[in-house]
């Protein structure tokens, strides 16, 4: 918490919150929204709800989760088959049996049963499985009660079996992670309570080496992350959700010390604004301090960058820290908050309404001036009194100026190492855009090139395509001339056929005739001369003259007809 106006030790503006943000690992704040351990009760406040949400964001992230392993699992249910049941190990084998036991049983299984048992877990953490606030409750009564389970032999144990153990021991299934890879030292540190359960801390336990009671006695308690009253963390940083005190610098949740009365009214040593004013007394080392003065450092220092929601919540947080108050000032910055808070509803711009809060932050304490030198209630003090009294203001203004400086000073240092990296981020795309051009207009000249060729080869094509279709023509052309020739020497050729077969039935039939003639004439002989002749052998001749005399009466043929010889005829 911020150094108020009543307190003389040095300044510190939430340096524990601010640590988490810078070196924690970006990774757990992403995959961690809270520390989940169940063993604390479950009506804790809102600030530091862990152990098994409930609501339908959450339903909704489990349904998709539970599809995606339900894919994972049914890929891997081939490997399980070639399991051993000897060699398979269950989540209660490893809560239950001994640390060597389990780790050589372990050893020979797949990656794929190891990824299994893991996922088992996430699911009974995630309250997925049925009655799984009971099983889980099973599990760590089962290896928070075993004495065998220490730093020596949970050097022994496999890597799987490790994680799986200090998932049930914290209640934090961000051990189970794929992406959240601690060494085995660091494993067992946290399951021996000697290094933060909160992974986006890591500092070894006692944190700044506190030997307070609470740091003491509390097992895996961090006082730079947990809250004093609920033991639990979470990731909100700039805030007025959490209070530090000035003095033992061990932080509490704004909910938790509501709820436990740990902020009340009353007077602070060194402030004479009344016995109405709120107070925070801090439970690690009973001194109180007053909170008014811290709720203006947050909203100086954090306001600007804060969102419209953000907003909302810190007015909300402050309304309900100075409800009760009975000083004036404390009354005056809850209607200011109620106030603010109607007018954003109302659609105030979030940064108009930071504005207002600080004008309203340096009013009060132009009014606190303007008492302090007029006297309030008409007392007198006595110089040396009021030369301490001023004396303190001056210091505290300084060393808030100092803060402010050294604060600005960051601020601007981080703002040119960012534009630093700006103008050399710049200066590279530039680069790039110059080699991109260039590429660009290289690849158009080859582009145009391209084209250039496309087209001269369209040229060529199209100059070929019509070369062809002449020769096409051509070729149609010289076929129906060939056929033409073809159909005219076949007709030739049938007709000097014809010619050539008819002379020579000519020749025959005149050889014939003229044989005949010469038989006849020797038969007419041979009757002359009284001999006679052969019947048979004059009917031949009968019949044969008959047949000549007949064929020389018959029509002459064509000889350019195509009808009495096998020649195919013209189409």
């Amino acid at each position: 918490m911020g150094t108020s106006s009543g307190s003389n030790h040095p300044h510190q503006m939430l340096p524990p919150r601010q640590q988490l943000r810078t070196g924690g690992l970006e990774t757990a704040l992403s995959l961690v929204s809270s520390d989940q351990e169940p063993r604390e009760s479950p009506t804790e406040s809102a600030s530091s709800q862990e152990t098994w949400p409930l609501g339908d964001a959450v339903t909704a992230k489990k349904t998709v989760k539970n599809q995606k392993t339900e894919s994972e699992s049914q890929e891997q249910h081939t490997v399980m088959h070639h399991v051993s049941n000897a060699d398979k190990v269950s989540i209660r084998d490893i809560a239950r049996e001994r640390v060597e036991l389990v780790a050589e049983r372990m050893h020979r299984l797949p990656d794929e049963f190891l990824d299994e048992l893991k996922n088992g877990l996430k699911s009974v953490l995630d309250g997925n499985v049925a009655q799984s606030v009971d099983e889980f409750m099973f599990l760590q009564k089962l290896v928070q009660s075993r004495s065998d389970l220490s730093s020596v032999t949970l050097v022994r144990a496999h890597r799987v079996q490790l994680e799986i153990l200090v998932a049930i021991n914290t209640g934090i299934q961000a051990f189970l992670h794929p992406n959240i890879s601690l060494s085995q030292t660091s494993l067992i540190e946290i399951f021996v309570y000697k290094r933060c359960r909160n992974i986006a801390c890591q500092n070894q336990l006692p944190a700044d080496n506190c030997y307070c009671e609470i740091c003491a006695n509390r097992k895996g308690f961090c006082n730079l992350c947990m809250c004093v009253i609920c033991n639990k963390f979470d990731f909100s940083v700039n805030t007025c959700r959490w209070i530090g005190c000035d003095l033992c610098s061990h932080w509490t949740h704004t909910d938790c010390a509501i709820r436990d009365g740990q902020i009340t009214t009353g007077s602070s040593a060194k402030n004479t604004s009344g016995p109405g004013e709120i107070l925070f007394k801090c439970r690690a080392c009973n001194r109180t301090s007053e909170l008014l003065g811290w709720v203006k450092d947050v909203f100086q220092h954090c306001a600007p960058n804060w969102d419209r929601e953000s907003l909302m919540k810190e007015l909300d947080f402050v309304s309900r820290i100075f409800r009760g108050s009975e000083d004036q000032r404390g009354r005056k910055l809850f209607w200011k908050c109620e106030e603010l808070i109607d007018k954003i509803k109302c659609g105030l711009a979030e940064a108009t309404a930071a504005k207002l809060v600080l004008m309203f932050f340096q009013e009060i304490e132009l009014d606190s001036a303007k008492s302090f030198e007029n006297g309030e209630g008409g007392c007198l003090m006595a110089p040396q009194d009021a030369c301490n009294q001023i004396a303190e203001v001056v210091q505290e203004t300084l060393r808030k100026m100092e803060i402010v400086a050294e604060e600005k000073m960051r601020m601007f240092k981080k703002a040119r190492m960012a534009l630093e990296t700006c103008d050399r981020e710049l200066e590279d795309k530039a680069k790039e855009v110059a080699e991109l051009k260039a590429e660009r207009q290289k690849k158009k000249v080859q582009i145009d090139e391209l084209e250039r060729i496309v087209r001269l080869k369209q040229a060529e094509a199209d100059m070929f395509q019509l070369k062809a279709n002449e020769a096409k023509r051509e070729a149609e052309r010289l076929q129906r001339i060939v056929l033409a020739k073809v159909d005219k020497s076949e007709e030739e050729y049938a007709s000097n056929y014809l010619k050539q077969r008819l002379s020579e039935a000519e020749a025959e039939k005149q050889y014939l005739f003229e044989k005949i003639k010469l038989q006849e004439n020797s038969r007419v002989a041979s009757q002359s001369s009284g001999g006679g002749g052969d019947p048979s052998q004059v009917l031949m001749y009968s019949k044969i003259r008959d047949l000549l005399q007949g064929y020389n009466l018959s029509p002459k043929v064509d000889p350019q007809s195509n009808e009495r010889h096998p020649f195919r005829s013209n189409p």
